[in-house]
């Protein structure tokens, strides 16, 4: 009976999940985990190839999937991915907020152009999809999740890398924002940090000897995450499990941030 009631509190099932950056990395594993609790998932991303395989994975797994090849970065893609999953669901429930791009640089020289397209893709896409997505979930008896994926940085500065440390703090403002503002129709807005996760955006940190073992020290838990540590956390706030729950943050990190010495 308990069994019963906890599968029923975490389960997806036919409820649609749109993920941006899905095509591999946390994207890909959020993507699975919604996919496994019963969602139909819709995969973003501007990499065909790695979107492909990574639909071709899913299906393997008997997860209902699609994918939009788009690149996030261009303010009409917004439009194309809710007029498409309109189109081929006619409704969506949990919007996942998870693509990203990092540029290092020292911040006395750094190109205009790079901070221009982290703020695109960092922070203006997923204002604009929330925007969009926000109009559907406010159909009658609908609501709807947001999730968005901050980071660390979002809570502490690291060096050389002014435009990520801006605008993933802003995303983190951003939720909070919308939460406020969507919460009485229903909408739940969260945020997701994740710490030092193995990906291809932390892979020269991973593949450095030295940078590797600085990173695992610096964790409460001693070590690097894996993409499959979000599972739990982006199920739980897309679930009725946290019915309850919006404006916050929730960070995967392995105990980086309450390690002081």
């Amino acid at each position: 009976m308990i069994g019963d009631y906890l599968c029923s509190l975490f389960s997806l099932e036919d409820r649609v999940a749109v993920v941006t950056g899905a095509a591999r990395g946390n994207g890909a594993a959020m993507a699975e985990a919604l996919g496994r609790a019963g969602a139909h998932v819709v995969l973003v991303d501007r990499l065909p190839e790695e979107l492909e395989a990574t639909r071709e994975h899913l299906k393997a797994a008997s997860i209902r999937c699609r994918t939009i090849n788009v690149d996030l970065s261009d303010p009409s893609s917004a439009h194309e991915v809710v007029s498409a999953v309109r189109r081929d669901y006619g409704k969506c429930d949990i919007l996942v907020n998870n693509a990203g791009i990092t540029v290092g640089g020292e911040p006395l020289s750094y190109p205009p152009e790079a901070w221009e397209r982290t703020y695109a893709v960092n922070l203006r896409a997923p204002f604009l999809l929330s925007q969009a997505f926000a109009k559907e979930f406010m159909a009658p008896a609908h609501a709807g999740s947001i999730i968005n994926i901050t980071s660390l940085n979002a809570e502490l500065a690291f060096p050389d890398n002014p435009a990520y440390v801006t605008f993933k703090g802003a995303l983190r403002s951003l939720t909070q924002s919308l939460a406020l503002d969507l919460g009485k129709f229903g909408i739940r807005v969260n945020a997701i940090g994740p710490g030092y996760i193995h990906t291809a955006m932390t892979a020269c940190s991973f593949s450095s000897p030295e940078l590797h073992e600085s990173r695992r020290a610096h964790t409460a838990l001693g070590r690097w995450g894996d993409p499959t540590d979000l599972a739990g956390a982006v199920l739980y706030l897309a679930s009725d499990a946290a019915a309850y729950v919006t404006g916050i943050s929730i960070y995967v990190d392995g105990g980086w941030l309450v390690k002081g010495l």
